[in-house]
C-alpha cells in the first residue's frame, strides 16, 4: 500500500510538473485563459480538472492495453491517416517551440533580475536539463518530486499572506462584480485543458509503459488534477482581486507578491525558473521518446541532439508563444480529444 501511494505521488508530481511550467507559476497563463473572464473563470478551472482526469485515464488505458511506448504510437493508433500525421507534426513543433522559449526565457529571467548574460542562463538550463534527461524516466520523476512540492508551498504561502491582508474586500458579491474583459470563457477553458493534456500525453504514454501499474497511474493523475485545480483557483483568485492592474505586467503573480517583501519575490522567481526547468525536461523527454520510436536512435542520443537544436532556435525568440501558438495548439488538441473519446467508445462497443 505504501509503495503504491509513493508511486502515485511521484506520478502526480510528474503530471503537475509537466503541465504547470513558468506560464502557470507566473500567473500569465491563468490571466490569459481564465482571469479575464471574471468569476466564471472558476467554472472553467473545474471543467479543466474534468478534462485532465477523463483524458488522463483514457491515455493510460490505451497505452497499457496496446503496449505503447511513445506519443507517436498513441497518435497513430487513435488517429490513423493524414490527420494523425498533422497532429503528430504540430505537437512536435509545439514541444520544440516550448523547449526553445524556455531556454530563451531562463536566460532572460536571470539577465533581468541578476544582470548576467542571457547565454549563462541558457547554458545552465541546458546542462542541468541534460544531466536529468540522461537519467531517463527516473530523472524525470526525481526532479518533479522535488520541484512540485516547493512550488505548491510557495504559491500557498503567497495565497495565505494575500488573504490575511485582504479580509475587508473578500466576498462573493465583490468577486461576482469584478468586470470581465471577454465572454468566451467556455471555449478558453477547453483550449487550455486540451493543449495541456495533449502535451502531457508525451510523458504519460512512456511513463505508463515503464510503471505498468494502472492503479498507481490513475491515482497519480487524480491527485495531480486536484492539486492543479487548487493551485489554479488560488492564483486566479489573487489575480481577480487585482484586476485591472495585473494586465500591465508580464509576470502578474509577481505584482501580487511585491507587497510581501523581497524574500517572497525571490522565492517566486526561483520557482518560476525551476518550473521552466521541469517543463524543459518534460518537453525534451517527450520528443526524445517519440524520435527514438520513429528513428530507432537511442533515447539518450535523441535527448542530446534535441537539446542542441533548441539552443540556436531559442535565439530567434518566441515572444508570442503563449498568446498565439498555445491557442492554435489547443484547437488541434480538442480535435484529438474528440478522436480519443470516439476511439474509446468504439473499443467498448466492438470489443
Amino acid at each position: 500500500m505504501k509503495k503504491t501511494l509513493n508511486l502515485a505521488f511521484q506520478i502526480s508530481a510528474v503530471f503537475i510538473g509537466t503541465i504547470v511550467g513558468a506560464g502557470l507559476a507566473s500567473g500569465e497563463e491563468i490571466t490569459l485563459f481564465f482571469t479575464r473572464y471574471g468569476y466564471k473563470s472558476f467554472i472553467g478551472i473545474f471543467i479543466c480538472m474534468g478534462i485532465y482526469i477523463l483524458m488522463g485515464f483514457n491515455v493510460i488505458h490505451i497505452s497499457l492495453k496496446y503496449n505503447l511506448s511513445s506519443y507517436n504510437q498513441y497518435v497513430r493508433l487513435v488517429s490513423p491517416g493524414f490527420l494523425g500525421q498533422v497532429i503528430d507534426i504540430i505537437t512536435c513543433f509545439f514541444w520544440i517551440s516550448s523547449a526553445s522559449i524556455i531556454l530563451a526565457g531562463s536566460g532572460a529571467l536571470l539577465n533581468q533580475y541578476f544582470h548576467i548574460s542571457t547565454w549563462v542562463g541558457t547554458i545552465i538550463m541546458c546542462s542541468v536539463s541534460l544531466f536529468v534527461l540522461l537519467r531517463n524516466t527516473e530523472g524525470l520523476i526525481e526532479i518533479n518530486s522535488i520541484i512540485v512540492p516547493c512550488m505548491i508551498l510557495i504559491v500557498a504561502t503567497i495565497f495565505i499572506l494575500f488573504l490575511s491582508l485582504s479580509k475587508e474586500i473578500i466576498s462573493v458579491s465583490y468577486v461576482k462584480n469584478i468586470p470581465a474583459s471577454n465572454n468566451n470563457w467556455f471555449i478558453s477553458c477547453l483550449l487550455y485543458g486540451g493543449f495541456n493534456i495533449l502535451s502531457c500525453s508525451g510523458v504519460l504514454v512512456p511513463l505508463s509503459k515503464e510503471v505498468k501499474n494502472k492503479k498507481s497511474l490513475k491515482a497519480g493523475i487524480l491527485m495531480g488534477a486536484i492539486v492543479l485545480t487548487l493551485l489554479s483557483v488560488m492564483i486566479n483568485f489573487m489575480l481577480l482581486l487585482n484586476v485591472p492592474n495585473i494586465y500591465k505586467y508580464d509576470i502578474p503573480l509577481l505584482y501580487v507578491a511585491n507587497r510581501f517583501g523581497i524574500v517572497i519575490q525571490v522565492m517566486l522567481l526561483a520557482i518560476m525558473w525551476f518550473e521552466m526547468f521541469s517543463t524543459q525536461v518534460s518537453d525534451i523527454y517527450s520528443l526524445s521518446r517519440t524520435l527514438e520510436s520513429v528513428t530507432k536512435i537511442s533515447y539518450k542520443k535523441c535527448a542530446v541532439i534535441l537539446m542542441m537544436v533548441t539552443i540556436p532556435v531559442s535565439r530567434l525568440g518566441f515572444a508570442n508563444l503563449i498568446r498565439y501558438v498555445y491557442p492554435a495548439f489547443g484547437v488541434i488538441s480538442l480535435i484529438f480529444i474528440v478522436q480519443c473519446i470516439i476511439f474509446r467508445f468504439k473499443e467498448r462497443v466492438y470489443k
